[in-house]
């Protein structure tokens, strides 16, 4: 029985970007997944261990996350000119005439779609490296400052709510669009301790037990909220961000955030309106957004869960 080895391109790895990149019959060697991702965790230790201890340890955050978004940025510039690859290719293919030119501008334009794909599939594992790094290192969550993020498999994609919601209004009107529920989520600024993050962790995954597929909704304000946006990257749940554009609404911007997350049409809210810490008890004031959300929660008949401290 005659056998026939399987060219190295068509080889199934433990990787996908790999086998995307065994496919394109680049004759140059692309590097492997493993490789970018310690490239990406490499950069940002070497960023913080340069600058620890010195004078820019004060610009800490803003280096950091100019670091990771350097290669957002280059994952976003790269898949634009894919797209318009992509575009080429749909002409070409409606007016093919068969000509041996034609078949060469649709062959290139093929070729430079999908290296297109593979390059910023690059650059997001080395982002994603990056982030996961700066996050154990500092404690911080990197989100993107605009637009969407896709996600890997270690890490939340991450939509901007307004495109969520159009994606809502959208289905509404008949079009196909990815479905699935959302859990909206509003915390104080001061609910940022151990203690904070555990009831939250258990919050969220209670909600996710409840609606397996669903997508983690918030601001992405300081303290609470960004403990829950690890969570999501951790568990690798979409989050969709609702930023409180303060340019265009001033003091009221939380609060008309807020509108946004209810215009998702939330399966739940969530709310932590003040640390669950007692050692924070010197600040017992609630947090207005969080109170906010959960009253719109309950005027709008949709369900609202409180996150309080564990009963002793």
């Amino acid at each position: 029985m005659q056998t026939f080895n399987t060219p190295a391109f068509f080889q199934k790895s433990d990787s996908a970007f790999d086998d995307l990149t065994g496919a394109l019959g680049d004759p140059r060697p692309h590097p492997s997944e493993t490789a970018l991702e310690q490239l990406g965790r490499a950069l940002m230790t070497e960023l913080l261990d340069v600058i620890a201890d010195t004078a820019l340890e004060d610009y800490q955050t803003i280096l950091g996350e100019a670091l990771i978004g350097a290669f957002h940025s280059a994952a976003g510039r790269i898949e634009r000119d894919a797209d318009r690859a992509r575009d080429a290719m749909r002409a070409l293919d409606r007016n093919f005439d068969g000509s041996e030119a034609a078949d060469t501008e649709l062959q290139e334009a093929t070729a430079k779609a999908r290296a297109g794909d593979a390059a910023t599939r690059a650059c997001e594992l080395i982002r994603d490296a990056a982030s996961q790094t700066w996050t154990v290192s500092t404690g911080e969550v990197w989100t993107a400052w605009r637009g969407s993020r896709r996600g890997t498999h270690l890490t939340a994609a991450q939509l901007e709510a307004k495109q969520a919601i159009r994606a809502i209004r959208s289905r509404r009107a008949g079009e196909a669009t990815p479905d699935g529920p959302v859990v909206a989520f509003r915390g104080a600024p001061s609910a940022d301790t151990a203690v904070d993050a555990g009831r939250i962790f258990d919050a969220l995954n209670w909600a996710k037990q409840e609606w397996p597929g669903m997508a983690l909704a918030t601001t992405g304000a300081k303290g609470a909220e960004k403990l829950a946006i690890k969570w999501a990257q951790q568990k690798g749940v979409t989050l969709i961000l609702a930023r409180a554009d303060f340019d265009a609404h001033g003091k009221a911007a939380p609060f008309r955030a807020n509108d946004d997350l209810i215009a998702l049409e939330p399966s739940c809210c969530l709310t932590l309106v003040q640390s669950v810490d007692r050692e924070r008890a010197s600040d017992p004031r609630p947090f207005g957004p969080a109170l906010n959300l959960g009253q719109k929660a309950l005027a709008q008949g949709l369900r609202h869960v409180p996150i309080r401290a564990r009963s002793t």
